[in-house]
């Protein structure tokens, strides 16, 4: 398939950042997108709302709806299932885009973040997932998306941050196992993660500020990833570990430098690749 016109898109932490990204990306197409997050008022350091994403999606060319939601309670995110296939018709495609991060070690996290990381990153995802799945089944091409690293388990990529690397890759782990339950049935499940830094603002807020993000590429080269991976056969596209820059390769994307907050700068290599 070529774009995402008609198919509806539930992506969670979709107010700010890659997930607003992707969303704003499948807008473009004509899409639906349920923006799944917890940000209903202004946040004094953090951009965007559910309803400013909402506002954006709109104006891009898409129909989208707010749903105020912590993914950590079970009831909140069987509301926004539910809201989105009432409004919508269905679901064809979760992005499980939400996250926690604390870069600490062991002796320097506390226990109440080491739950919020796990309730959040790998419990959330499997929750999404396992509410979703019912309405995934009913499409014709459906797609679930994490967005977490390779399991590459090496040292290296767990000893600066235990608690963290355990979170995402526990992200990782459900791509390993749902893509495997349920490639029989059609739904392709996929992890993408970036090659480099990203400017988010968790980039801005937890790893060294604005000069950072100098070093960073756009949200939007994962939400030209994440659109390239989405609009492949589910049955055929399953069990993939991507990273952005290897998938717009792929596709023929030849300008990576687009994607740059500083063109022609050095790139800070994300630390999970």
């Amino acid at each position: 398939m070529a774009n995402l016109q008609g198919k509806t898109l539930f992506i969670t932490g979709a107010s700010r950042g890659i997930g607003l990204a992707i969303g704003l990306r499948a807008a473009r197409d004509g899409a639906n997108v349920a923006v799944v997050a917890k940000t209903d008022q202004p946040h004094p350091k953090l951009p965007g709302t559910v309803h400013t994403a909402v506002e954006e999606i709109n104006q891009t060319g898409g129909k989208g709806i707010a749903c105020l939601c912590d993914i950590r309670f079970e009831e909140q995110v069987q509301a926004a299932v539910d809201k989105t296939v009432k409004t919508f018709g269905g679901i064809d495609v979760l992005v499980n885009n939400a996250s926690a991060i604390q870069l600490t070690g062991t002796a320097a996290t506390d226990m109440k973040r080491y739950d919020l990381m796990h309730h959040i990153n790998t419990r959330g995802t499997f929750m999404c997932s396992k509410l979703c799945l019912p309405h995934l089944l009913k499409g014709d091409n459906p797609h679930i998306l994490n967005l977490s690293p390779p399991l590459n388990m090496e040292t290296r990529w767990f000893a600066p941050h235990v608690a963290y690397t355990m979170a995402k890759f526990g992200m990782s782990m459900c791509v390993l196992g749902m893509a495997g339950e349920f490639k029989d049935k059609g739904v392709g499940v996929n992890a993408l993660w970036p090659k480099t830094a990203i400017a988010t603002a968790a980039v801005r807020n937890l790893m060294g500020g604005d000069e950072i993000v100098k070093k960073s590429r756009k949200p939007e080269i994962m939400a030209d990833a994440a659109h390239a991976i989405l609009t492949r056969d589910s049955r055929s596209c399953t069990g993939n570990f991507f990273v952005d820059e290897d998938v717009l390769k792929e596709s023929g994307v030849t300008d990576l430098d687009q994607y740059s907050v500083t063109p022609g700068s050095d790139l800070l290599p994300d630390f999970f690749v």
